[in-house]
């Protein structure tokens, strides 16, 4: 399964006074790159509350850049799924940030569920291409 980078443009309201994106809008990014990678594996509906968040800041982006935002699935648990996170300029030449996010599985409630068995197939077969994907190309995510 070839991941789609997700596409956006660095709007006015995501910077701060000097026209430099404030740091808590990546995280809101790869939030936007989760939400479309589980809409091409057709693997919605779950309640992923986040548990842990990590970025790490190389360059920054600007007021009308453009961003990719690529997400991948690093693991999957019982009741939980870590995903990982690569945003670039629009043409890949910087890496601007990369970091990951931890979710637990949910019901409406809050209470901690087994994530089901049809979506942790989906899952597991994008891990594996995934995977296979990076080893095609000499261990490079590009």
């Amino acid at each position: 399964m070839k991941r789609t980078p997700v596409k956006i443009r660095v709007i006015y309201a995501d910077t701060d006074a000097m026209g430099i994106v404030y740091h808590t809008n990546y995280i809101r990014w790869f939030e936007i790159g989760r939400t479309e990678l589980f809409r091409e594996m057709e693997a919605s509906g779950l309640n992923l509350p986040l548990t842990q968040a990590y970025c790490h800041y190389f360059l920054p982006a600007y007021y009308d850049d453009i961003v990719l935002v690529e997400t991948d699935i690093n693991y999957l648990k019982r009741a939980s799924i870590k995903f990982t996170y690569r945003i670039w300029d629009e043409n890949r030449q910087n890496l601007l940030t990369e970091g990951y996010t931890v979710h637990a599985c949910t019901d409406r409630n809050g209470k901690v569920l087994r994530i089901p068995a049809t979506t942790a197939d989906k899952i597991n077969q994008f891990i594996r291409k995934s995977k296979e994907q990076r080893e095609t190309n000499g261990g490079k995510d590009r």
